[in-house]
């Protein structure tokens, strides 16, 4: 499994979008979402349609509309959208569940190649289904705290500095697995 440029922007945007609700932004015009992830803005359109046709994203028509979630970010699971834009998840047909495909070897049941694709198909699915929307966004968030940084669509967010400062602040805990190895330390 690759995750593709559609996969990766569909991703970036949702977690823009999730950002967007956290901070009480109701509605983000695709250009926003575009100009604040750098991409291009009729390709980024495509993925949109794709992403509210199926239930994931809702818009608004109009001089001041936009997109917003149409669920909770805790309902949006990362494995649904990678396979909404991308597809399955297994590396070959034989092994996924979504759109299984007989494969070409003679016996399916006793074949080494396939167990280990199942395995790998397992790990990525067990991972991808595991974190929810609401996670990646609160990672995102407490790290743009952390250093200080303003999240998207938001007023600037003062850095703290000083020890008094940050005794006033609990630490909070990371979020378990992968997205704590990828992302590093993120506590206050």
């Amino acid at each position: 499994m690759k995750l593709s440029k559609r996969g990766e922007y569909a991703l970036r945007t949702l977690i823009n979008l999730g950002i967007a609700a956290e901070v009480k932004r109701p509605l983000v015009r695709v250009t926003e979402l575009a100009t604040a992830e750098k991409l291009p803005v009729k390709f980024l359109e495509q993925i949109m349609q794709a992403m509210k046709e199926a239930g994931l994203v809702e818009s608004e028509r109009g001089k001041f509309g936009g997109y917003r979630l149409a669920r909770p970010t805790n309902k949006i699971f990362i494995g649904e959208v990678v396979r909404l834009i991308d597809g399955p998840l297994a590396p070959i047909g034989c092994v996924s569940h979504t759109a299984y495909e007989k494969c070409s070897c003679p016996d399916e049941t006793h074949c080494g190649l396939r167990m280990l694709m199942l395995d790998v198909r397992n790990a990525i699915a067990g991972i991808l289904d595991r974190y929810s929307l609401a996670d990646v966004v609160e990672v995102t968030l407490r790290k743009m705290r952390r250093d200080g940084i303003a999240p998207p669509f938001s007023e600037p967010v003062p850095a703290v500095r000083s020890r008094a400062a940050k005794a006033l602040h609990p630490r909070l805990h990371p979020v378990e697995g992968i997205v704590q190895q990828l992302l590093g330390d993120y506590s206050i």
